[in-house]
């Protein structure tokens, strides 16, 4: 049996930067709900929306996405933004993620509404998703194998 490893790195999770550790649970391990409202600052220092949701991929058991809501008043005129998990970083001691990306670039896409979500199952969508985020998509083989160890691979 393994043991997390906070320390060590991951290629398909987000990064934790920051000295706020708090009781309890996090920053390593947190309750989902915890996040939700966090706001988001852009490589260039913008505050660029908040998390609005935090989307699982249920079959691989990872974190595929956070939502970014940007924009509009009480929910009306709102852009939502897929992001992918390994560009975001949580910063503990500003208590906010940062992505590693302009605003406005965030800003350029189109991002999706409320009631019209991308098919976020769909490979080609998710991997010109990671691709805007120059990021190598969290189902790649290639980057899992870096996170197994051996009893993971002998599947004991």
């Amino acid at each position: 049996m393994s043991t997390l490893d906070p320390q060590r790195a991951s290629s398909s999770g987000a990064q934790i930067t920051g000295g706020g550790v708090g009781e309890g649970p996090g920053p390593d391990v947190m309750a989902a709900a915890t996040l939700d409202g966090d706001k988001v600052i852009s490589a260039d220092g913008e505050h660029v929306g908040k998390i609005s949701d935090i989307m699982l991929d249920v079959r691989g058991g990872r974190i595929a996405y956070a939502v970014l809501s940007e924009g509009g008043f009480l929910g009306m005129g709102t852009t939502l933004h897929a992001i992918p998990w390994s560009a975001l970083t949580l910063d503990t001691a500003e208590k906010c993620f940062r992505v590693d990306i302009e605003a406005q670039r965030i800003k350029d896409d189109p991002g999706f509404d409320k009631d019209h979500w991308p098919s976020m199952a769909d490979s080609a969508w998710g991997t010109q998703l990671h691709e805007y985020y120059h990021r190598r998509p969290y189902w790649d083989s290639t980057s899992m194998q870096a996170t197994r160890t051996g009893s993971d691979v002998q599947g004991l």
